[in-house]
């Protein structure tokens, strides 16, 4: 087969459907937003965070299912209710009170236990697993709309207040010093995640929602020195991964959440075995070299 053809084969062809365009559209858009935010995650160590905020949306998801089924304000009901555990995690952490990994685990245990007890409502649950595992191929155009804004509006609160959130997250005694309010600060970022994993959750699903997030921020982290270059660094890996796996869920017939995360994966782990500066490989050879 003619080189072109297999270019055509692997790439253009899946997009001459109108639900795989609007899938790559929805990939490209949010794998941009889940790597800037998830710059923050990673250099903040809040991984953990990310993994019970996005099963905290249960309780709203199911509570919408059952008022209106699959047309029901399912992202409403995510966010609301994700909106409540972030801010119920900010409280409970808020001045040292309770050390934030009890707080999450507290309030993920929580959240996971009401959102079954919830769903077990419904004798045929089955109509939720594109909330546990995404359903990208089903985007539609009200749901690409919703993505275009909440995504906007959160890449625009970081441009805003990007400066405020660095100091705030990496050296809040200063923030404090300097008369930032702190915690609306805190507040934001957490918001700001949360909205995140609600426009998420359709492209990948409650269970992998948190390796969106993290993995091209980490890859990210292995090849730059500056937040400000892994941001755009995470937002193109979060981007085109997101995007390549679409296109192979579409030849190898299986779910786009699991290839997303697995194509994501294997750049992180080219980025950690042979980043420039980070690179386990580069790292090893430099030690050689020493040694020698």
């Amino acid at each position: 087969m003619p080189f072109d053809q297999i270019l055509y084969h692997l790439f253009i062809e899946p997009l001459t459907y109108g639900f795989m365009q609007r899938a790559v559209l929805a990939a490209v858009m949010i794998g941009v937003v889940a790597g800037v935010i998830g710059s923050f995650i990673v250099i903040k160590g809040m991984a953990f965070l990310t993994d019970a905020l996005a099963h905290a949306v249960l309780p709203g998801v199911a509570v919408a299912y059952i008022i209106g089924g699959l047309s029901g304000p399912l992202a409403l009901g995510a966010f609301v209710m994700g909106g409540i555990s972030a801010l119920a995690i900010g409280f409970l952490t808020r001045d040292g009170k309770l050390k934030e990994d009890t707080a999450i685990g507290i309030v993920f245990t929580t959240m996971l236990a009401l959102g079954i007890g919830i769903i077990s409502i419904r004798r045929d649950p089955n109509d939720l697993n594109h909330i546990l595992v995404g359903n990208i191929l089903a985007v539609n155009p009200s749901d690409l709309l919703t993505i275009l804004i909440a995504g906007t509006v959160i890449l625009l609160l970081v441009f805003l207040f990007y400066k405020e959130l660095v100091l705030n997250n990496f050296d809040p005694g200063l923030a404090r010093t300097l008369r930032l309010p702190s915690e609306a600060l805190r507040y934001m970022l957490l918001l700001m995640l949360t909205m995140t994993i609600v426009i998420a959750l359709q492209v990948i699903g409650v269970t992998l929602i948190a390796a969106l997030l993290v993995t091209p921020a980490a890859a990210a982290y292995q090849l730059t020195r500056r937040l400000q270059s892994m941001m755009i660094a995470a937002a193109v890996i979060g981007g085109f991964g997101s995007v390549i796996g679409v296109l192979l869920a579409w030849h190898l017939s299986v779910p786009p959440s699991a290839t997303i995360v697995v194509t994501l994966s294997v750049i992180f782990l080219a980025a950690f075995l042979f980043a420039p500066n980070r690179g386990l490989l580069r790292k090893r050879a430099l030690e050689a070299e020493i040694s020698s």
